[in-house]
């Protein structure tokens, strides 16, 4: 039988060989289908990689609460759409909810910094003395602020590294100097590691951060002190994280005086929602690829079998008398459907090699993180050769059914 194999393997080569253009044109819906699988793939391997990356910044087992998301005057309005939330909401839950390790509170707007004769747009965030532990955000140089910068409402800044880059000289040192923000003057005491993009795209370095108190009382103009734009906490393990959700979503109801028909007028999203939101929003555009690399497949299959059924009439004569000395049916049908496992198999390998060169041109040209998968690239091969056993079928029952007095007669 392996005999019998290779010499049907050499024999579907010397044919291919003979007819490589046909042969290519009827494989290429297979190497497009297998180039866009693996292309598709890889890109996306490599994206949920870069996400799970990008939520891995915000920090461990964080969970963010945010104002609004309640229903006024019939009207639901949207994520932050309401000021909800207070300081004294974070410290309730950082007393009545044992299962998390630390609670803090945040507030952000967009204002402009000055440095010199350099300016720059930024988003100035109003936090916690406990705001960087909770996001695992460490400082490249000088050091953080304490409870006293927040008590005396003390105007001392940390910086992200973009804000560094275009407030200060290449070489310059930002830690000591005063920047002015929307002309209050600030003492830089820290600079922070880099993070990168956030989930969302935002780039996070592209930030200063300045004591909670300190935002509110002299650069936000707020009109009731302790309004917060969210509370962030951290659990102490990832499977309190759900359980945390539901005893702040209580605490909160209870504060804030919900009737039990009444929406929350908050909102809770855990890393886990971020990624899972992030996912679905390319879960279409992935059905669509694959719909495209499926139909590919199915008209390279239909492209195998169609020149099968033309090697068939080519081949009449030859099949005749092989069945006049002695070859059996089984024969025929195993060497022609082994010629289309080959034919597929060989498309599946272009189609694997194109699909690494668009993934390489990709990460070259446009900078996505690309992961090829060696168990997909097998998968992928081995789903292009039974494609080709598949659509081979019909035209080896078809030979192997000829009539050896029929065939030996045709012309």
């Amino acid at each position: 039988m392996l005999n019998f194999v290779r010499q049907s393997a050499c024999n579907a080569l010397r044919t291919f060989q003979r007819n490589w253009l046909r042969s290519g044109l009827a494989v290429l819906g297979i190497v497009i289908g297998v180039g866009s699988v693996i292309a598709m793939v890889s890109i996306g391997q490599g994206a949920k990689a870069a996400l799970q990356s990008q939520i891995a910044t915000i920090g461990t087992n964080v969970i963010f609460v945010f104002p609004g998301a309640t229903t006024v005057s019939g009207v639901r309005t949207g994520l932050g759409g309401s000021a909800t939330l207070t300081v004294a909401d974070g410290i309730e839950l950082r007393k009545r909810v044992p299962l998390l390790h630390d609670v803090g509170w945040v507030k952000r707007e967009m204002l402009q910094v000055v440095n010199g004769n350099r300016n720059w747009n930024v988003r100035v965030y109003g936090v916690s003395t406990n705001y960087m532990e909770i996001r695992e955000w460490p400082l490249a140089s000088g050091g953080s602020f304490v409870d006293a910068d927040l008590d005396s409402a003390d105007r001392v800044a940390l910086l992200g590294r973009t804000v560094v880059e275009n407030l200060f000289e290449e070489g310059e040192e930002p830690v000591g100097s005063i920047i002015r923000i929307k002309n209050v003057p600030f003492r830089v005491i820290g600079v922070l590691v880099p993070k990168g993009q956030s989930a969302e795209g935002v780039d996070q370095d592209d930030a200063i951060f300045v004591p909670f108190t300190t935002a509110e009382r002299k650069l936000f103009g707020t009109q009731f002190f302790g309004l917060v734009g969210a509370i962030l906490a951290s659990a102490e393990r990832e499977q309190d994280v759900r359980l945390s959700v539901e005893e702040i979503r209580q605490v909160l109801r209870q504060r804030h005086r919900l009737q039990a028909d009444q929406l929350d007028n908050f909102t809770i999203r855990t890393q886990v929602d971020i990624g899972q939101i992030q996912e679905e929003s390319s879960h279409t555009l992935t059905v669509m690829l694959f719909a495209v690399a499926a139909i590919s497949l199915l008209v390279g299959g239909i492209g195998i079998m169609n020149i099968l059924l033309v090697s068939i009439t080519e081949r009449t004569k030859e099949i005749g008398v092989r069945m006049a000395v002695g070859a059996r049916r089984s024969h025929i049908l195993w060497e022609f459907l082994i010629e289309a496992v080959i034919l597929s198999f060989v498309g599946g390998v272009l189609g694997v090699a194109l699909g690494i060169v668009i993934v390489q041109a990709v990460t070259v040209t446009a900078g996505w993180p690309t992961i090829i998968s060696a168990q997909v690239v097998s998968i992928v091969i081995a789903f292009s050769a039974s494609i080709g056993l598949f659509f081979g079928l019909y035209p080896a029952n078809k030979a192997a059914r000829l009539n050896p007095i029929d065939a030996l007669r045709y012309e």
